[in-house]
């Protein structure tokens, strides 16, 4: 009974292992490939590297999905040294290239777990977590820029004297929308895919 147990843990361990391996080379090979994890939009970038952070909390849990957001984070942090911006400065800043990119994962599996326990439809639940953990990235980054560089960044995209939190919300909704509406269908799709495979 014991050798069972340790077995299964270990392949557990091996099959998360393996998700954070995998999902951890798409989400660092996205973030060297022009226009695809980080997408020029004026002096921002938009981005759907969340999405294999979602994905991996979502089929393994929040501690996968923290540590593949942990790996989206640090490439955010170098794409800031080796593909500047105007803005890339504050990325430099672990509080906000990395910080909110390990929440992604937690709040994106919680999210889905809720939404499974009232609906039970795999899609409907994998919808909201990849909508809400999009959020979450847009809402931390954006968040953390607020409160720790609000003056400096309005500098930096030349609107020195108007409101961060009028420029940054309108940002939000810009990017920050369209991005989750993108994570929303992809993650939902995959879910149904992968968990249903899973099942046989």
């Amino acid at each position: 009974m014991i050798n069972t147990q340790a077995s299964a843990n270990k392949k557990l361990n091996v099959r998360k292992m393996a998700v954070i391996g995998v999902l951890s080379a798409i989400s660092v090979m996205m973030s060297m490939l022009p226009f695809i994890g980080y997408i020029p939009i004026g002096p921002t970038k938009a981005t759907i590297m969340h999405i294999p952070v979602i994905i991996g909390a979502i089929i393994e849990g929040p501690v996968v999905g923290a540590i593949i957001g942990l790996i989206f984070g640090l490439t955010s942090l170098w794409n800031a040294v080796t593909q500047p911006t105007v803005t890339s400065v504050f990325f430099l800043n672990p509080l906000v290239s990395i910080l909110p990119r390990i929440l992604i994962g937690i709040v994106a599996y919680y999210a889905f777990q809720g939404v499974y326990k009232v609906s039970k439809k795999v899609y409907t639940s994998g919808f909201v977590a990849g909508l809400i953990g999009s959020l979450v990235n847009t809402a931390g980054v954006l968040g953390m820029i607020y409160i720790l560089y609000a003056q400096q960044y309005m500098e930096k995209v030349g609107q020195a004297g108007g409101s961060a939190g009028k420029f940054l919300f309108a940002l939000a909704t810009t990017n920050g929308i369209p991005e989750a509406l993108v994570a929303a269908l992809i993650v939902s799709a995959v879910s149904v895919a992968l968990i249903r495979k899973g099942k046989k």
